[in-house]
C-alpha cells in the first residue's frame, strides 16, 4: 500500500520536472524569437548593416563569456527563425513546443510553410529526437504523405475511417543496406535486427510481437512474417513480405492469416486484425481491382531500400497542387 503512494510521489516529481523543462524551453525559444525580431527590425530600418551582427557576437563573447550560443552564425539563424514565422501566429506558437535544434532543422531544411507545419505537428505528436526528425526529412516523409495514393480494402476503410494517418503507401528502408536484388529471408532478418529504425519508419504506435509468428489451423502450422500490435487502433497488425511485384493471389494468404488471428489470437476487447502486404513494387490499378471486393481489412504498400529522389517527389507535389 505504501509503495503505491510512493509511486504517486515519483509521478508528481517526474511531471513537475517535465513541466519545468517545457517552461525553460519555451522561455529559450521566446528569447531567440525576440533577438531575431530585434535584429530584423534594425536591419530592415537600415540602422544596422551586415557587419553589426558580427560586432554584436564579438561584444557578447568579450563582455559576457558565460553566455553560450550567440555566435554571429546563430544570431543570423535567430533572425531567419523570426522571418520564417512572423506572419504566421499559428506556426510560431507550435515552435514553442519543440527544442531549438528541432526548430533549426525544420526552418532550415523545409521549403514551404505547409511542409514546416507538417513537421512541427509531427514532432509534437511523435516526440521525435533530433536524429529521428532529420531522418524523416531526409526520407521525404512530407512529400510521400502528401502525394500518397494509398489503396485500402473497403472493410479497412469502414473499420477505421481515419486509417490514412496510421499507415503509409510506401516505406523507406535505407537503413537495411540491402542490395537491389535480395531475398525475403534477408529482408525479414534485417528488419528484425533494425527494429528500432523499422518502428520509427512505421510509426511509434507499433509494438513488435514477433517474427515467423506461428498460428495453428487444423493439423497445420503457418507462420506470419512479422506481427505487431497498434496501440492507437487497438488491434493486431500482420505484415506479409514480398520481394517482388504485387500479385492479386498474395492477398489470399494474408486474408487467411487475419481470419486465424481474429479467431484464435485476438482478445475480446481488441478490434479486428489488419493485414499489410509489403511489396517491392506495385501497380496501383491492379491493387485497386484486387482490394475492391476484399472482405478483410487489408492494404498494399511498397518499400524502397534507397532514399527517394526528393526533387522528383517535390515536382510531383507541385503538379498535384496545380
Amino acid at each position: 500500500m505504501l509503495e503505491n503512494q510512493f509511486i504517486e510521489i515519483v509521478s508528481l516529481i517526474k511531471k513537475s520536472r517535465t513541466n519545468a523543462i517545457k517552461a525553460v524551453n519555451k522561455e529559450l525559444i521566446d528569447l531567440y524569437w525576440s533577438i531575431g525580431e530585434y535584429i530584423d527590425k534594425r536591419i530592415s530600418n537600415s540602422d544596422w548593416g551586415q557587419s553589426v551582427v558580427k560586432q554584436l557576437a564579438d561584444y557578447l563573447q568579450r563582455n559576457e563569456p558565460h553566455l553560450k550560443g550567440f555566435s554571429d552564425k546563430n544570431l543570423w539563424r535567430m533572425r531567419q527563425f523570426y522571418e520564417n514565422y512572423k506572419d504566421n501566429p499559428k506556426l510560431s506558437a507550435l515552435t514553442r513546443d519543440i527544442s531549438w535544434s528541432h526548430n533549426l532543422a525544420i526552418f532550415s531544411r523545409c521549403k514551404t510553410l505547409v511542409e514546416k507545419e507538417f513537421y512541427l505537428k509531427l514532432c509534437k505528436k511523435e516526440h521525435y529526437s533530433f536524429r529521428e526528425l532529420n531522418r524523416q526529412i531526409s526520407v521525404s516523409l512530407f512529400e510521400r504523405t502528401i502525394g500518397a495514393n494509398t489503396k485500402l480494402s473497403t472493410a479497412l476503410r469502414e473499420l477505421h475511417p481515419d486509417i490514412d494517418t496510421s499507415f503509409k503507401d510506401s516505406y523507406i528502408f535505407e537503413f537495411l543496406n540491402l542490395p537491389e536484388i535480395h531475398s525475403k529471408y534477408d529482408l525479414q532478418k534485417k528488419l528484425v535486427i533494425e527494429m528500432k529504425n523499422f518502428i520509427l519508419e512505421l510509426g511509434k504506435d507499433f509494438l513488435f510481437i514477433g517474427e515467423e509468428y506461428k498460428i495453428q489451423v487444423g493439423n497445420s502450422d503457418f507462420y506470419i512474417d512479422l506481427l505487431f500490435y497498434h496501440r492507437g487502433l487497438q488491434c493486431l497488425v500482420a505484415f506479409e513480405l514480398k520481394t517482388d511485384k504485387f500479385k492479386p493471389e498474395h492477398l489470399g494468404q494474408l486474408n487467411f492469416y487475419l481470419e486465424a488471428l481474429d479467431r484464435d489470437i485476438k482478445k475480446s476487447h481488441e478490434n479486428p486484425s489488419i493485414g499489410i502486404l509489403l511489396c517491392k513494387d506495385k501497380d496501383n490499378e491492379v491493387v485497386e481491382y484486387a482490394l475492391s471486393r476484399s472482405l478483410s481489412p487489408t492494404m498494399v504498400s511498397e518499400y524502397q531500400t534507397q532514399l527517394p529522389d526528393k526533387k522528383l517527389l517535390q515536382r510531383k507535389i507541385h503538379e498535384l497542387f496545380r
